[in-house]
């Protein structure tokens, strides 16, 4: 059993970090192997279709804030590829389709939240789909995420109304980002230095939602923390450590997100969703 990073890393140690969270999914919950990926299987299957869903076809979305975001990046990444090349538009457009999947109400996986839930689909389809990875390879690395997003959980929040956007995307990220070094071989210190970078990079990230709806910022920043989390694994592989501790990182989170005033928190009364473009549309909506 674990209740935080080093926990995990100790149980982990020999293995990867999927094998640690299985194990421990089996002590607390008397759950086999074969019952937990095919509980994986059926949410990551909600996931492959809400990253797909509005990638061809604009769905309506309340105030249409969002409405057809998907369907533009997808055309952007197959016609030019753009500044990014083609591999981070998909990326960007398969977080945006989730995004807007929620947004229209349609079926999504909350993972770890409503509001975060493009960014490990995006990255868990995109990974697999570059590496050519077995769809077991794939679940493997949502359990990772899982049993991170666990521990954050446990020791921090994952909730936006209590710690801000860095709780809902940043997390998502920080998962994505350690499931992603899973993927592509990393071992499980080098899982948590993502994590960590993934965390870093959005720290203090205010939650803002125009009108008060899970569409601007929240769809961008699906799109923007499925990079981050994308390029705090490729820092973590390429060698670099983070000079603070996982615990730690998850723990000055938790702080930050405590020091956030609650204008910054989802209530929607600053940020973007306070200026006067972002109050016009808020009685234009209502």
């Amino acid at each position: 059993m674990y209740n935080n990073i080093s926990g995990l890393l100790r149980l982990a140690q020999g293995k990867s970090i999927w094998q640690a969270v299985l194990q421990n999914e089996a002590k607390a919950f008397g759950r086999t192997e074969e019952e937990v990926f095919l509980e994986l299987d059926k949410r990551f299957s909600v996931m492959e279709a809400s990253a797909e869903k509005a990638l061809e076809k604009s769905l309506e979305t309340a105030g249409g804030l969002i409405e057809g975001v998907a369907k533009a990046q997808w055309s952007f990444a197959l016609s030019s590829g753009g500044l990014c090349g083609d591999f981070i538009n998909k990326l960007m457009a398969r977080a945006l389709s989730c995004s807007e999947v929620n947004a229209s109400m349609g079926r999504i996986c909350a993972f770890p939240t409503a509001g975060a839930c493009g960014i490990i689909p995006a990255v868990l389809i995109s990974i697999g789909e570059k590496l050519e990875l077995p769809r077991r390879t794939v679940l493997e690395a949502m359990l990772a995420a899982a049993g991170i997003g666990a521990i954050i959980q446990k020791n921090a929040t994952v909730s936006g109304a209590e710690g801000g956007c860095q709780a809902e995307c940043g997390v998502a990220a920080a998962m994505a980002a350690a499931a992603a070094v899973q993927m592509a071989g990393g071992d499980p210190e080098k899982s948590m230095h993502a994590l960590s970078f993934a965390l870093i990079n959005c720290m203090g990230l205010a939650c803002d939602p125009i009108a008060g709806l899970v569409q601007v910022p929240c769809a961008q920043r699906n799109a923007s923390q499925a990079v981050n989390a994308l390029l705090s694994a490729d820092m973590a592989l390429a060698g670099m450590k983070c000079v603070i501790p996982a615990d730690e990182v998850i723990e000055a989170m938790r702080r930050t997100g405590k020091m956030l005033p609650p204008q910054l928190k989802e209530t929607a009364q600053g940020g973007i969703a306070a200026t006067p473009a972002g109050k016009k549309l808020r009685d234009k909506i209502f």
